[in-house]
C-alpha cells in the first residue's frame, strides 16, 4: 500500500527542492539563504546543489513544475513574493499534481488497483463522488456547530422537528441529501442533535429541497423552522426574497408554482392548513451559510 502522499515526499519534495535551490543560487542568493527560504538545513541545501540528491526525471521534465520553479525563483529574488506566498503557489501545484498530473500517475504506476478499481470514484478525480459526498457531510456538520451555537435556534424549532440539509451538486433523490437522522428538536431549550450527517435520513426536508432545484433554484441547503409574520418580515429586511406556497397542494406542484413567481427566492413558507403546521424553509449555498442567516437574526 502507497499513498499518493509518499510520493510527495519520497519523489516530488527532493527534485522540487534541488530544482528551486539551483534556481536561486543562480540568482545569486547564498547556501544559507536558500535554506532559509526552503525551510532546510544548509548542509541539505549543499547537497542539492551538488547533485547529491535522487531526482526523478519525469517531475523535472514536468512543463507545470520548472514553470513554478522559475516564478518562485523569480519572485524570491525580486521580492514580489514572500516565502509563505511561495509556499501556498507549491501546495496549489501538489494538488494539482495529485489530482491529474505527474504524481497521479506515478501513483497509478505505483498502485495500478487503484485506478482499476470497479467503484463509485476515482481517487484521482477532485470532483469525485466520494470527495463530494465528504465534503457535503463535513459542510452540514459545521453547520451544525453554528446552529448550536446559535441560543435562539430551538426556539424557533417547530413541533415536527427540524432538520439541516445539504445534497450533492447532481443530487436525484433523497439517497444524495445529506442531513441529521431522525429531527433536530429542542430539550428542555437546547439543541439536540441525534446523530452524525448521513445520506438519505431526511425525507421531507430532503424532499422540499429537491423539489426547489427541480423547480430551477441552485441552492443546495435548506433547514426548516416555525414560520412567523415576523420571522418572515425581518428575513426580508435582511435581504432575502420570501413567497408563500400552498401547504395544501403537493410539495413539488406548491414549490414549483412559488418559484415560478419568484425564481431567485431564498425563503419559502407555507401559514399552515388544516392539520398542517406553519412551516418556513430558509435556503443558502450550503450549510453553513443557511445556518449563518439564522444565527444573524439573534445579533
Amino acid at each position: 500500500m502507497k499513498f499518493v502522499e509518499e510520493l510527495v515526499v519520497e519523489e516530488f519534495l527532493p527534485t522540487f527542492r534541488s530544482l528551486l535551490a539551483e534556481a536561486l543560487r543562480e540568482r545569486g542568493f547564498t547556501q544559507n539563504e536558500v535554506a532559509e527560504h526552503l525551510g532546510i538545513s544548509q548542509s541539505a541545501v549543499s547537497k542539492y546543489v551538488h547533485g547529491d540528491v535522487a531526482r526523478n526525471e519525469a517531475i523535472m521534465e514536468t512543463e507545470q513544475v520548472r514553470e513554478l520553479v522559475d516564478q518562485l525563483a523569480e519572485g524570491l529574488a525580486t521580492g514580489e513574493m514572500t516565502t509563505a506566498e511561495a509556499l501556498i503557489e507549491a501546495e496549489i501545484c501538489i494538488r494539482e499534481l495529485e489530482r491529474g498530473g505527474i504524481l497521479a500517475d506515478l501513483h497509478a504506476e505505483a498502485v495500478p488497483e487503484i485506478d482499476s478499481y470497479d467503484g463509485e470514484f476515482a481517487i484521482h478525480d477532485p470532483d469525485s463522488r466520494l470527495r463530494e459526498a465528504n465534503r457535503a457531510r463535513a459542510s452540514v456538520r459545521r453547520g451544525l456547530r453554528t446552529l448550536q451555537n446559535t441560543p435562539g435556534f430551538p426556539q424557533r424549532i417547530p413541533a415536527v422537528g427540524s432538520n439541516l440539509v445539504q445534497c450533492l451538486p447532481d443530487a436525484e433523490t433523497i439517497d444524495d441529501v445529506v442531513g441529521v437522522p431522525g429531527r433536530l428538536l429542542s430539550v428542555r431549550g437546547q439543541l439536540t442533535v441525534p446523530g452524525e450527517p448521513e445520506f438519505g435520513v431526511s425525507q421531507h426536508v430532503a424532499s422540499v429541497l429537491l423539489a426547489a432545484r427541480a423547480a430551477g433554484s441552485d441552492h443546495r441547503a435548506t433547514v426548516n423552522v416555525s414560520y412567523s409574520e415576523e420571522l418572515v418580515e425581518t428575513l426580508t429586511e435582511q435581504g432575502h426574497t420570501a413567497v408563500e406556497f400552498d401547504a395544501d397542494a403537493e410539495i413539488e406542484q406548491a414549490i414549483a408554482d412559488a418559484l415560478d413567481k419568484h425564481p431567485e427566492a431564498t425563503v419559502l413558507y407555507q401559514s399552515g392548513g388544516y392539520g398542517i403546521e406553519p412551516i418556513l424553509y430558509l435556503f443558502g449555498e450550503d450549510a453553513p451559510t443557511v445556518a449563518t442567516a439564522l444565527r444573524e437574526l439573534d445579533e
